[in-house]
């Protein structure tokens, strides 16, 4: 069982820079991680994941350059950040955790809010 908590989200205007943490409750010995968000009214999004061994790393087209996903598994946590942030950044950013070979992330986090304005 796993158990994760993020933190970081906030209210920032837009080209500000928030930095998302994610740590891991539990047995998390090869877990790969991934961050989603979901905005109001649109369906949830996987923006990054990276592996267990932080090897290798995912970006949805609409935060390359702009975000970064890093883990440190001696703290067993997972940093989102995000730079350069735009109003359509605004959603509920979740963590997530899957088994090392599992196509599906059976952990979630609860969740923190991120607000960009104009």
């Amino acid at each position: 069982q796993v158990q994760l908590v993020e933190s970081g989200g906030g209210l920032v205007q837009a080209g500000d820079s928030l930095r998302l943490s994610c740590v891991a409750f539990g047995r998390t010995f090869s877990y790969d991680m991934g961050c989603f968000r979901q905005a109001p009214g649109k369906e949830r999004e996987r923006v990054a994941a990276i592996t267990w061994s932080g090897g290798m790393t995912y970006y949805a087209d609409s935060v390359k350059g702009r975000f970064t996903i890093s883990r440190d598994n001696a703290k067993n946590t997972v940093y989102l950040q995000m730079n350069s942030l735009k109003p359509e950044d605004t959603a509920v950013y979740y963590c997530a955790a899957r088994r090392v070979g599992n196509p599906d992330y059976n952990y979630w986090g609860q969740g923190t809010q991120v607000t960009v304005s104009s």
